[in-house]
């Protein structure tokens, strides 16, 4: 018996798999709300270099016992989003700003759309949003369409609005906040400690307020987006490159220029098509000689050519390979007539090699590129376009194993700074030692991350045993703490070394920045092992032991000092005594000169 084959969307898919995303029960799932909202807003405020002033709150709905349900709401003033991208950018999952070489808390398009997607599936209550932009407000309410990942927009208001811009997203969902409120509280703190140039509120279900004021008004400068490197390339990324040519364009938005620039009516046939382009060829654009030349050498009228994708034109076999609405993959022969099969061979050809490296890869000039092709033994002046498949292969391989690359370009990355981590950690912690350190920019199968990390030892630090606070991408890391690289790099140092041992009053802090974190779980709560990531680690928790320890051994002395000049006021007084008392004299030596000395020489010893 047959079987039936179906298809989900990715709505459906992480409806029914939303334990991928984080979304395991009810008191995970309002940590993670607060979370994906709060990251938004943040990133939102970091693109356009605007101090965040965030609102949380959380309400519930009615009295009892949880799990029950709640109202979380997440207020911001960034950027906001135009009305017209509002239901996509929150009415469907894998959609969004993100998909860019260049780091971002978020990384999978889902956030708050798996919030509202859960919002709804436990409650049945659509999602509120309101967007104040370009001096109007903004109300939806919305829903999400789970089988065929899409929108329903059940309301929309416009009006004037006082606020210039800003975001505020309201999710009724089922949560228990009595578990969870010890992580979301701890996630608010740490998020402050990560993004020190924010005021960040949170309204707790109690009517409880926790504030915590900025402490800097200097943002950290925003990354850039930036070219793939070679060595993180994979062989599909690569055959996209070399196939965008054809790709950059939509043939449904070319086929109304196609009718206006060759005077064309629909349905128009391929032998019609070549007649009147042959008249004007020299004036059309060249998005129309394209279409054109397709809808001619593949013997496809006008109105059909947007039902097929292009795969591949092979110029070495004059083949095309589509695949049709009803999704069936055909190859076809090209029809060599003129002047359409020379221009389209000219477009599919390509650039050379040696154009196409420097062209489409960072950090790669015609220098690095010729000792590269001479490497990989390519005829420089080859056509991307007459690649075969074999040959996209290999250059791929040799990409990944080629050492002589420079390493990724670090504009993409927007770390804390040494600076503001330990000014955070200063203002938080009030220890007795703080320490920072950012190391060199360093990559990982092609993709640049830079460490930070800070040490905070003694004051008012008073629990007992070393403190981890793990972060990446200035987002706080909560959950899986023992399966993290930072812990493991932690337990393998040589504390023992440097006097410092394990039930001292120790907070850590790590900050790994990276356009892909090597997250082990689509929830991103801990960090995979990479031997490139832990070297960093190693070295920068090394060179801070170093420092506390030194500040441990000039505490010591002191105490030391302080101890022996004790002694000198101690006993001298009475060594003056008995002095006085054997000569029979009058009165009392000055002794006072002697303790003066000695403290005097306790300092200089120090």
């Amino acid at each position: 018996m047959s079987k039936a084959f179906s298809e989900i969307s990715p709505s459906e898919f992480f409806y029914r798999n939303r334990d991928l995303a984080g979304f395991t029960n009810p008191t995970r799932s309002l940590y993670m709300t607060v979370r994906e909202l709060v990251e938004n807003s943040l990133d939102a405020c970091d693109a356009e270099r605007i101090l965040p002033d965030i609102y949380i709150s959380i309400k519930a709905l009615s009295e009892g016992q949880d799990p029950k349900h709640y109202v979380v709401s997440v207020k911001d003033n960034g950027p906001s989003i135009a009305a017209e991208y509002i239901p996509k950018a929150l009415g469907k999952v894998l959609y969004g700003t993100k998909f860019t070489l260049k780091q971002a808390r978020g990384m999978f398009g889902l956030g708050a759309t798996m919030a509202i997607l859960y919002g709804q599936i436990t409650t049945n209550k659509p999602v509120k949003i309101v967007s104040a932009y370009d001096s109007k407000s903004y109300e939806y309410t919305m829903m999400l369409d789970i089988q065929h990942n899409r929108p329903v927009i059940l309301s929309k208001n416009e009006k004037v609005s006082n606020n210039s811009s800003g975001l505020d997203i309201e999710i009724t969902l089922e949560g228990d906040y009595s578990k969870a409120q010890q992580k979301i509280k701890e996630y608010v703190a740490q998020t402050a400690l990560i993004t020190p140039y924010a005021n960040i509120t949170f309204d707790d279900p109690f009517n409880n307020k926790i504030e915590y004021k900025r402490i800097t008004d200097e943002i950290p400068s925003p990354p850039i987006e930036v070219q793939p490197h070679p060595a993180g390339i994979d062989v599909e990324t690569l055959r996209r490159l070399i196939n965008k040519e054809l790709t950059l364009i939509s043939f449904s938005d070319v086929r109304d220029k196609v009718k206006k620039e060759l005077n064309a009516r629909t349905n128009q046939s391929a032998d019609t098509l070549a007649e009147l382009a042959r008249e004007k060829w020299d004036r059309l654009s060249r998005d129309v000689k394209l279409i054109t030349s397709l809808a001619v050498l593949l013997s496809i009228n006008l109105d059909e050519i947007d039902k097929i994708r292009i795969d591949k034109i092979n110029p070495n076999t004059d083949e095309a390979s589509y695949i049709t609405f009803d999704e069936r993959y055909l190859t076809v022969k090209l029809q060599k007539i003129e002047p359409f099969y020379k221009y389209l061979l000219s477009i599919v050809e390509g650039d050379t090699l040696l154009s196409f490296l420097v062209k489409n890869f960072q950090r790669v000039g015609e220098s690095t590129a010729r000792k590269f092709l001479e490497y990989v033994k390519f005829d420089e002046d080859k056509r991307i376009g007459t690649l075969t498949n074999d040959e996209i292969v290999r250059l791929t391989e040799a990409m990944q194993k080629y050492s002589e690359f420079l390493p990724p370009d670090a504009n993409c990355l927007s770390p804390l700074s040494a600076k503001f981590l330990e000014a955070s950690m200063e203002s938080m912690f009030k220890p007795e030692f703080v320490e920072a350190i950012q190391r060199p920019a360093s990559a990982y199968s092609g993709f640049p991350f830079i460490v930070e990390i800070g040490v905070a030892y003694g004051g008012e630090i008073k629990e007992e045993g070393i403190k981890l606070y793990r972060f990446a991408n200035r987002i706080p890391l909560l959950y899986d703490e023992g399966s993290d690289i930072s812990w493991k790099v932690i337990k393998e140092i040589d504390w023992k070394r440097y006097k410092i041992s394990f039930d001292m009053p120790l907070i850590i802090v790590t900050h790994i920045c990276s356009t892909k974190v090597p997250y082990k779980t689509v929830g991103k709560e801990y960090i995979a092992d990479r031997p490139e990531i832990e070297y960093e680690l190693k070295n920068g928790l090394r060179f801070l032991a170093r420092k506390l320890f030194l500040h441990l051994s000039k505490k010591k002395h002191a105490e030391m000092a302080s101890k022996r000049a004790n002694i000198y006021s101690r006993y001298l007084p009475l060594l003056a005594q008995f002095s006085k008392e054997l000569a029979n004299a009058s009165r009392l030596p000055k002794y006072e000169k002697l303790i003066r000395y000695g403290k005097r020489y306790e300092e200089e010893q120090e």
